[in-house]
């Protein structure tokens, strides 16, 4: 598998330049605490809505905090939690989906047909539902996409999973003795790995967009924390006068989802990968 992706990033331009960027992105989310040169919730009225400056290189908003500060710890939001949604999601649906598609039977019918229920819903009605619930705030947010995009991997890998049972290998490896779980362990995953690297770069891009837009109508993150669809709900008061409030998070979210969705494309392309919608 790794010679494989190897030759795929030397072969594709376009990939080893979006896998750069990810890399950069992954790097500010983790160092962000160490970069970033004020205190992302530190009040200061007196330097409030600042020009761009040597002290404050992208100024400051309506409370005097550094802009930039607050974007890169912004990253560790929605970068972060995105990625905790997508392998969470995959998770539960390759557990799911692997047993459905492998068992057959009674297992098959009933755990696909709760998963044709969830999807019979729009993700953002149960989403909502979810979070009305229990109450807004980033955990039941996170938990909330968790419940609602897992459902679409388990179809997805119970799919592949029926397809995959019955090839020659697979059949060889029962003939010849080998527990289910080693058939599973060696030969299932391993052939449904380049969907999951494809899926994992598409589905960030709509993990990230979730979260925010999810945080700018308030039930996401709540204040101080910076997170950027949060910002862009706390700059609009601002738009007319300071537009950069909501401009900056808003660059960083289009940004970042469209190095996701392009490296997304060119995997799918590479590894002959079909999206899920």
């Amino acid at each position: 598998m790794i010679p494989h992706i190897r030759t795929v990033l030397k072969g594709q331009k376009t990939i080893t330049v979006c896998s750069v960027l990810v890399l950069v992105f992954a790097i500010i989310t983790v160092l962000a605490p160490w970069i970033s040169p004020h205190d992302p919730i530190k009040v200061n009225v007196a330097m409030k809505l600042k020009p761009p400056s040597a002290e404050h290189l992208l100024g400051t908003d309506h409370l005097g905090r550094d802009n930039l500060s607050r974007l890169l710890h912004g990253a560790r939001i929605s970068l972060g939690f995105a990625f905790l949604i997508f392998v969470s999601s995959i998770g539960i649906g390759l557990i799911v989906g692997t047993i459905a598609g492998y068992k057959g039977g009674w297992i098959d019918t009933v755990l696909m047909r709760f998963c044709e229920g969830v999807m019979a819903f729009p993700n953002l009605v149960l989403v909502l539902g979810i979070v009305g619930v229990f109450g807004p705030g980033l955990i039941q947010v996170v938990l909330a996409l968790m419940l609602v995009q897992w459902v679409y991997y388990a179809r997805m890998f119970r799919s592949m999973v029926v397809s995959l049972k019955e090839r020659n290998f697979i059949i060889a490896a029962r003939i010849s003795g080998s527990s289910q779980w080693k058939i599973i362990k060696q030969h299932m995953i391993p052939n449904i790995l380049p969907p999951i690297l494809v899926m994992g770069t598409l589905e960030m891009g709509w993990a990230i967009m979730d979260i925010s837009a999810l945080s700018f109508l308030g039930l996401g993150i709540q204040p101080p924390t910076p997170e950027w669809g949060a910002m862009i709900h706390e700059g609009k008061s601002f738009i007319r006068s300071h537009p950069e409030l909501m401009l900056y998070p808003g660059l960083m979210i289009l940004f970042v989802v469209i190095t996701f969705n392009v490296l997304g494309e060119a995997l799918s392309e590479r590894f002959g990968v079909k999206r899920r919608f």
